[in-house]
């Protein structure tokens, strides 16, 4: 929702190298009034998005370039051929979790017509990067690639995002093969909730980095009893 802001902010030029830390504090809800900030620029800003109430539901620091906290963060996970989806997908859990391994290789192919649609009916936007004939992938759809590829490997949900590391190299567009490899870094438990971070690296057909990413959600969502 904040990216026209963003790119008022930092200018076109976050989107061809560019990165953001964000905190997912609280949920918003479909017909929520909200409000955006963005403060700074041009090389780096902050962001805060709060709710009707005044609290601040998500939170973070964007810059162009490379982040300053990318080697000493992220992972970078290296190219290995696409893995073909499974059949049955095992159930991920605190138990399981594959804390220091390699994840199954996504490849896969953004449909423009999606992307495109995506932009348009979630996002509202009719940006001709986003929606041109040679689209974009609009930056909360690279937030939300590595929840495909974790489901690429395991079955889980509902979940929650708190928490993204993203880091982009070069611009990503629809239409073009992309191959994503992963490490699962830690799971730990927080008031029953289960958390997981892995950290995704996704590549050009040719082997060109083009994001760099840590994803941290709960999948795991604690049960609450029936009052």
């Amino acid at each position: 929702w904040a990216t026209p802001l963003i790119l008022e902010v930092l200018g076109r030029e976050w989107l061809d190298q560019g990165w953001c830390e964000l905190s997912f504090r609280r949920p918003t809800y479909p017909g929520e009034q909200i409000g955006m900030a963005v403060e700074g620029g041009p090389e780096t800003a902050t962001i805060a998005i709060t709710g009707p109430d005044g609290d601040v539901r998500i939170a973070g620091d964007l810059g162009r370039g490379i982040a300053p906290w990318l080697d000493d963060v992220l992972l970078k996970t290296p190219m290995r051929d696409p893995e073909p989806a499974m059949e049955v997908h095992p159930r991920l859990t605190h138990e399981v979790a594959p804390v220091g391994r390699q994840l199954a290789v996504l490849g896969r192919t953004e449909d423009p017509g999606e992307v495109r649609e995506y932009a348009l009916k979630k996002q509202r936007s009719e940006d001709p990067i986003f929606v041109g004939e040679r689209p974009r992938l609009h930056p909360g759809w690279l937030v939300n690639r590595p929840t495909s590829t974790l489901h690429h490997s395991f079955d889980y949900g509902p979940a929650i995002h708190v928490r993204t590391h993203l880091q982009i190299f070069e611009p990503v567009y629809a239409g073009e093969p992309l191959i994503t490899t992963a490490t699962f870094r830690e799971t730990y438990e927080k008031k029953g909730n289960h958390y997981g971070a892995y950290d995704c690296t996704t590549y050009s057909q040719d082997g060109r980095e083009l994001i760099r990413q840590r994803h941290t959600t709960i999948y795991e969502v604690a049960k609450r009893n029936a009052s």
